[in-house]
């Protein structure tokens, strides 16, 4: 790689002229990338001064090595991950992986789609605070992580059924927590929406002025 991704994602308060700069830094760190590891991304795009490259899920684990280890790049810190749900697509999920390069004071984020039946390979490996960031994100959308030391629920309780960020979840949930006083214990029940009969006049106010 010929061109360090020095400032890539800075704000200079120099005016036009280094944004300029700063863009065509960026265009040619993203150009040189697809130039080495063509196979691993997909596409990548640009979006307010930061860079975002979509690659194929199973290259996860090489193309986050190499982003860590190469001499130009040294993202070693992952920020986040994160995942969104689409579910009119064929590929419904989108997990986001944030990493920061402190060498470089640069950031970039990475996507990469998958349908609901597919694992993904985790990043533990590589990035140990991945840890509870996958679990949440299994926690939320149900997204597995192969070769995750310990995929459990973070966020939810035990025996919760289903996955809360998931855009087909209700909104009510499946099962509503309460103390019952007559077993002293907090016991979970489905859940029950009841609502008292209501009589609905859908008639006009002005029709029932007497016409002069």
């Amino acid at each position: 790689m010929t061109n360090k991704i020095n400032d890539i994602n800075q704000v200079s308060p120099k005016g036009d002229k280094s944004n300029t700069n700063i863009k065509l830094e960026k265009n040619t760190f993203i150009k040189s990338l697809c130039v080495m590891i063509p196979k691993w991304i997909q596409y990548s795009i640009s979006s307010k001064n930061e860079v975002v490259l979509y690659i194929f899920p199973q290259f996860i684990i090489p193309f986050f090595s190499f982003l860590k280890n190469h001499i130009n790049t040294q993202f070693k810190v992952l920020i986040d991950v994160t995942a969104v749900d689409y579910p009119t697509r064929a590929l419904r999920f989108e997990i986001v992986y944030n990493l920061l390069s402190v060498s470089y004071n640069a950031r970039i984020r990475i996507k990469t789609c998958i349908d609901e039946t597919t694992t993904i390979a985790s990043v533990t490996e590589l990035y140990s605070a991945a840890g509870w960031w996958e679990r949440e994100v299994w926690d939320m959308f149900g997204i597995f992580f192969s070769n995750h030391p310990d995929l459990r629920r973070i966020l939810t309780d035990y025996g919760f059924q289903g996955h809360p960020l998931r855009k087909d979840f209700p909104l009510t949930g499946f099962v509503e927590v309460r103390y019952d006083d007559s077993e002293k214990r907090v016991i979970n029940e489905p859940v029950e929406i009841t609502q008292e009969f209501r009589y609905f006049d859908f008639s006009s106010p002005w029709e029932q002025i007497e016409k002069v």
